[in-house]
């Protein structure tokens, strides 16, 4: 019998890491009919990472202090309702472990109160050295620690 060598996107065994967090739409964030710009959404994906990484101690700052930076290197946003200024949203973020040396989140975005998304999407983080900004290739030993402290390894 032949092994399966296909890599698993998801281990039953494995903790599935996920923060919500709320922010209110600022008056700055919608256009002159008080719907939120598309541009802004990427705004609140870094909100959900940044409140991810408060609740998991994993802030941008720990990976500093280790001489790295974590670049955003790709991200994606499907739109399904507008959001608008004044309202309460909810930023539903959610850690996506991966075997090489990246960092991907996937992100739900709702109106306070809805089980609808009005916004869907996901971004990918590479390591990089923060002098030279050469990529590393290997899971830096930190983040390793990280994830064998939350079962993801």
């Amino acid at each position: 019998m032949k092994k399966d060598t296909r890599k698993k996107r998801y281990h039953p065994e494995q903790e599935i890491l996920q923060d919500q967090t709320e922010i209110t739409v600022r008056y700055n964030e919608a256009d002159p009919l008080g719907i939120v710009w598309h541009g802004h959404y990427l705004r609140y994906f870094e909100d959900g990472r940044e409140a991810f990484g408060k609740r998991y101690g994993i802030s941008y700052m720990d990976f500093y202090h280790q001489g790295l930076a974590i670049p955003v290197v790709s991200v994606q946003c499907d739109f399904k309702k507008p959001l608008r200024y004044g309202h309460t949203i909810r930023i539903e973020t959610t850690f996506i472990n991966l075997p090489s040396a990246k960092m991907k989140f996937d992100y739900k975005v709702f109106e306070s109160g809805s089980h609808s998304p009005s916004a869907m999407g996901s971004s990918l983080q590479v390591f990089v050295d923060i002098k030279t900004f050469d990529l590393h290739l290997t899971i830096p030993g930190f983040f390793e620690t990280w994830k064998r402290k939350w079962n993801l390894t």
